[in-house]
């Protein structure tokens, strides 16, 4: 009887044993797993980057997918097929802009040539000179202008979005913004405007001196009819602020932002400054890029650069309008300059609490060092940039 109760005792130690060894095993590997998760990368902060904004990141395993793997480590240096694929996404990107620039360019021509040309045939005994002075006064200019920058943002907004597989969607969902938001975002961007402004004029002053002149936009006589004038304040005003916020900070942003943040705010404001032709505007569109990129990068939206962009060209557009002289000028000024300085006021308490993105030595390699090797981006920028010289070189003062 004894023998059978310690051979029962026997089987019920073992039992017990080999479930306290089961129960060690099985914590041992769930504390494995738990410490192989912590040390995997965030697929929506890959590299470990707090001052970036995790929100409007995309999952970086589009990029590199062993990112997933427990215990992965991203390399200092990106390997061939996480280069392949950052590159796609660059060039994407610059193909985008450089066929937006070229669209809106050589359409706008061509649709102008073929208007002029049906007017003449129609009216033997007028010349070039006149029949663009017609054009352009009337409101067909003005069309035609808008109809083609609104075809170039879009389609290549949305080519971009596409290839890049970036949801429309994504572009509105906006976070923490509110009125209060809106007017220190406007009113820090009166304060860059003046600012930008000044630089223009000292730039301005050094080209004149060797015979230049940077105002290279000829819109003396530019839409004088009613009809001109309200379709040219349409698109100034409403128009090309949703449809540039939708290709430069909803595209151009989002796809140049896969690794690196800092990159793709300054990237997308020099890209916005080219776009407009010309050198004063090149100083407002850079300096108000890289602030409407990053209100863009805080709130994962475009809905903040659309509320300011309408805002600063409606302010342009209005203050275009009046008849500042004399006495009225000098308290336009006064005025403007004191709201200047609130307006400064309000950029700094903004970048006291949001900073732009730093880079980290991995997001460096990632970054303008990829995108400088990528042809898209530089046919984009040196195209762009040549023509604005090329402007700049054959308007002497």
């Amino acid at each position: 009887m004894s023998d059978f109760i310690s051979e029962e005792q026997h089987h019920a130690e073992v039992a017990a044993l080999n479930h306290e060894i089961y129960r060690l095993t099985r914590h041992i590997n769930e504390t494995e797993q738990a410490r192989a998760e912590e040390d995997t990368p965030d697929p929506y902060d890959p590299f470990g980057n707090p001052t970036e904004y995790r929100d409007f990141r995309d999952d970086y395993s589009e990029v590199l997918p062993p990112i997933k793997t427990p215990a992965y480590k991203i390399d200092l240096e990106p390997g061939y097929e996480e280069r392949r694929r950052l590159k796609h996404f660059y060039a994407v990107g610059g193909w985008c802009a450089l066929l937006q620039f070229v669209f809106s360019t050589i359409a706008g021509f061509v649709i102008l040539r073929g208007i002029m040309k049906y007017i003449m045939e129609m009216n033997p005994s007028a010349d070039d000179t006149s029949v663009y002075t017609f054009i352009k006064g009337s409101s067909i200019l003005a069309a035609v202008n808008m109809i083609i920058y609104i075809a170039a943002n879009v389609i290549f907004a949305v080519i971009g979005m596409k290839m890049a597989d970036v949801k429309p969607s994504s572009l509105i969902k906006t976070k923490d913004y509110d009125i209060g938001r809106a007017i220190q975002y406007c009113t820090a961007a009166m304060f860059i405007w003046v600012a930008s402004s000044y630089i223009s004029i000292g730039v301005n002053d050094i080209f004149t001196k060797y015979g230049y002149s940077t105002d290279v936009m000829d819109s003396d006589g530019m839409a004088v009819t009613k009809l001109g004038f309200a379709i040219s304040v349409i698109y100034t005003c409403v128009i090309a602020p949703v449809t540039e916020e939708l290709f430069f900070r909803g595209m151009l942003l989002r796809v140049f932002s896969k690794a690196n943040q800092r990159f793709a705010v300054f990237a997308t404001a020099v890209f916005f400054g080219l776009a407009h032709g010309n050198l004063p505007q090149f100083m407002l569109a850079f300096l108000l890029g890289i602030f409407l990129a990053h209100i863009t990068l805080k709130h994962g939206s475009i809905i903040p650069s659309i509320v300011v962009h309408i805002f600063v060209n409606t302010f342009v557009t209005i203050m275009g309008e009046m008849d500042l002289t004399g006495d009225r000028l000098i308290v336009f000024n006064l005025v403007l300059e004191a709201l200047a300085a609130f307006g400064l006021l309000m950029l700094l308490i903004f970048r006291s609490k949001d900073k732009l993105p730093a880079t980290t030595p991995a997001q460096s390699r990632r970054g303008f060092a990829l995108a400088k090797s990528t042809f898209g981006v530089i046919a984009a920028f040196v195209l762009q940039l040549a023509y604005l010289i090329y402007l700049l070189l054959s308007n002497t003062v």
